[in-house]
């Protein structure tokens, strides 16, 4: 055999015994079993000594998302960090907020264990229709804070009513009780 057959039939065999078969029509593909683990904000987000938890929505859902941050927030950086909506890598995992549009936060204080957040009033083009999930978020999330147990929202110095996730007003107090069927733990 000269080194050009010998070439040749090494290539026949090379390329006929490569081991992947072949079918006459596709064949159907079932993937295997979940649930599956995925990278989660936590995982890409900066690694800092303290959490805070802000409170998302993904699909109607009120999910509870921590962040690692550098010190511990005050209650007014803790609702600014929250009003600034979710990072690239929360976006990522389908996360987004209510917020924009729906309500005006314009501040925190604390008295006491009460979160009092001053909401201005709505634009015009304001034209959400998600205001329970928006003022879940913010209940949720500084009702997450060791500080707060509950929260009450203002508007021109006077309590404002807000739905609550039974759908009623309330000018009282909230907690994360008042939206808790609205609340995903992922």
């Amino acid at each position: 055999m000269n080194p050009r057959q010998f070439l040749a039939v090494g290539l026949v065999a090379l390329l006929t015994g490569c081991g992947i078969p072949t079918d006459n029509a596709p064949r159907v593909v079932h993937p295997p079993r979940g649930p599956f683990p995925t990278a989660t904000p936590a995982d890409t987000a900066p690694v800092g000594p303290a959490t805070e938890t802000v409170c998302l929505v993904r699909d109607n859902r009120i999910v509870p998302v921590l962040r690692r941050v550098d010190r511990p927030p005050t209650i007014e950086d803790h609702l600014r960090h929250l009003l600034a909506g979710p990072t690239e890598a929360e976006r990522d995992t389908d996360l987004t907020s209510a917020l924009p549009g729906a309500v005006n936060a314009a501040g925190a204080t604390l008295t006491g264990t009460q979160a009092r957040v001053t909401v201005d009033e709505p634009g015009d083009d304001a034209g959400r229709s998600d205001e329970v999930l928006a003022f879940g978020q913010i209940v949720c999330t500084l009702t997450s804070r060791d500080d707060v147990t509950s929260v009450t929202f203002l508007r021109d110095g006077r309590p404002l009513g807000v739905p609550r996730a039974d759908g009623s007003l309330s000018e009282q107090p909230l907690s994360r009780t008042d939206y808790a069927p609205l609340i995903s733990e992922r």
